[in-house]
């Protein structure tokens, strides 16, 4: 009889996501009583905005979204994604290119879905948002790392993608605001990179979920809008989960030209047809409102990364350039590692999370999950009392290093 393995191979070389995996964890040990501070998870502290509560609420009554519908989305919702995009960005798209998904997760594993064969190349700026590299083998691609690190800013340049560039590259991932590094392009570095990419017919995935999240003189910038010979071979990813602190809504998008579209709808009808119709109405609700709900959170989230990365930067070992986007601080903490903390030499910065965790019960997650070592990514979407305790902790065990 031949032999098969229970699990497919596929799925066996899928790694758990490891920023869920360490807010997992923080959440078990604090529901266990331990004073457990988390800086794990990529999720804003704030309960999602009132109006948008409602219209699901209102939603739910409706007879109308008790059916099946249609499965790129809510004709409203899509027309409203679109309208939003042009608001927002300056992209000017078409209800028809717009595929409403379950969170940004499934627009980013369709995406690749759509675009690769067995053994494309993609080229994937690191330090990268962990679930990346995972989508792209899921859909038979093969990810190609591009470092960018602490000493440029976490920023890459249309050289170092050059560099990478073979005759098997076929995608770029492009994510500005970046996770984890909070990294942010500025217009002239992302017209280049989109320049250079039509130049070698190289399609653009841009991950634009942290779009609104840009601090200081930050300006956010929409690929195919600063290089618009690029909107043929360009999708672009987003979704409420950020912007207005849905998370746990489960809305996405993708945009794209009208073939892939088609190719992606076909797939989401097979794999998930329509996404909740209630989220739906939510994320409906969301995108059509004003962005008050969200300058507020944006300035609460600036006033924390001025007061994490100022403390970061105190602890001799550890350096932290300025994150500009997102929500998201990640220290180089090469000068800590090999060095006598609580006894133990942690050696790479996995070891060093796990000490962390036990010795001053604050979870972080290490830089080997977004392909980088020697780095830790702390997000600031928590509140300020915790963001204070949690950093000062961590400058009384990282502070007694010892050669």
């Amino acid at each position: 009889m031949p032999h098969h393995t229970r699990v497919s191979a596929r799925l066996s070389a899928i790694a758990e996501s490891a920023t869920l995996a360490v807010d997992a964890k923080a959440k078990a040990l604090k529901a266990a009583g331990r004073p457990v501070i988390g800086f794990g998870a990529g999720e804003p502290d704030f309960p999602t905005p009132d109006y948008i509560v409602d219209a699901a609420v209102a939603a739910a009554r409706d007879p109308r979204n008790h059916r099946y519908t249609p499965t790129p989305g809510l004709p409203e919702l899509r027309a409203a994604i679109a309208a939003k995009t042009l608001r927002d960005s300056g992209y000017q798209v078409e209800p028809g290119q717009v595929v409403v998904t379950n969170g940004g997760k499934q627009a980013v594993y369709q995406a690749f879905a759509a675009l690769l064969d067995p053994g494309d190349d993609v080229l994937l700026p690191a330090p990268y948002w962990t679930t990346y590299p995972e989508a792209i083998r899921l859909a038979g691609g093969v990810p190609v790392p591009v470092l960018a690190d602490e000493t440029q800013d976490y920023l890459i340049t249309a050289e170092a993608l050059e560099a990478a560039r073979t005759e098997r590259t076929k995608v770029l991932l492009f994510c500005s605001p970046s996770n984890p590094t909070g990294a942010v392009h500025s217009p002239d570095q992302v017209a280049e990179i989109g320049r250079w990419a039509v130049e070698h017919g190289i399609w653009v995935i841009t991950d634009e979920i942290y779009e609104h999240l840009v601090y200081g003189s930050a300006t956010f910038t929409s690929i195919p809008v600063a290089a618009p010979e690029l909107a043929s071979r360009c999708i672009v990813l987003n979704g409420v989960a950020k912007t207005y602190a849905m998370t746990g809504w489960r809305v996405g998008w993708m945009i794209g030209p009208a073939d892939v579209v088609k190719a992606v709808t076909n797939l989401q009808s097979h794999l998930t047809s329509n996404v909740n119709n209630i989220a739906q109405r939510a994320a409906l609700a969301a995108v059509s409102g004003d962005l008050s709900a969200v300058t507020e959170m944006r300035a609460a989230f600036d006033r924390r990364r001025q007061i994490m990365v100022g403390m970061l930067n105190e602890i001799s070992g550890v350096h932290c350039p300025e994150p500009l986007g997102a929500f998201y601080a990640y220290p180089a903490v090469g000068g800590l590692l090999g060095k006598e903390i609580a006894g133990r030499r942690p050696i790479s910065s996995a070891e060093l999370a796990e000490l962390i965790l036990a010795e001053a019960e604050v979870a972080v997650v290490p830089g080997e999950a977004f392909g980088t070592s020697a780095h830790l990514r702390l997000s600031y979407a928590l509140g300020d009392d915790d963001l204070v305790e949690g950093v000062t902790r961590l400058q009384k065990l990282l502070g007694e290093a010892r050669p």
